[in-house]
């Protein structure tokens, strides 16, 4: 399945959803390798298999095997960290941000890409998974390595879209209205 599918599969109550598929994909402000790991970590987040695989399917086109693997790795350790973190930071009972996480987290310090591309995937699959702690803390990272705003705003503006498609291909699943 390739987005084209993908697109095909929203339902006309989405449209918006479409349209900004179609703009994602066209988009060339970030390389080539810096957007499809993006998209494919993000695709992967969503948890919806049929984004997940149309994301796939052209990501490897434009990944090699260990940039495939990093977005995956982003996904993984995101999926972990971001609900422990998430757990840390609305907790009323401010020990928890006291003790050891107690987490492996070697990826975040080899992850087989770039360490800005690793960041930004790690900062939009936050994004989905609703941690702020997170988002702050690979928003500084990148911040800190010269990325600029709009590029960061480009990550979770296709985090958002990724989203959004799995959402619209959910809904499609349901019984139409009488």
């Amino acid at each position: 399945m390739s987005i084209d599918t993908l697109k095909e599969r929203i339902p006309d109550f989405a449209k918006d959803v479409r349209l900004n598929l179609s703009t994602l994909a066209n988009d060339d402000s970030l390389s080539p390798q810096t957007k499809w790991g993006l998209l494919l970590a993000c695709a992967v987040s969503t948890r919806n298999a049929d984004v997940r695989e149309a994301i796939d399917e052209e990501a490897r086109a434009h990944l090699d095997p260990a940039a495939h693997d990093a977005a995956l790795a982003a996904a993984a350790i995101m999926a972990m960290n971001n609900v422990y973190y998430r757990f840390v930071h609305l907790s009323s009972n401010k020990e928890y941000g006291k003790l050891p996480a107690k987490l492996r987290m070697n990826v975040l310090a080899k992850p087989g890409v770039p360490k800005v591309d690793f960041e930004l995937w790690s900062l939009a699959v936050s994004a989905i998974n609703g941690c702020g702690m997170c988002i702050d803390s690979h928003e500084k990272v990148l911040a800190e390595a010269g990325v600029t705003t709009e590029t960061i705003q480009t990550a979770v503006r296709f985090a958002a879209i990724i989203q959004s498609a799995a959402v619209a291909i959910e809904a499609a699943t349901l019984p139409v209205a009488a």
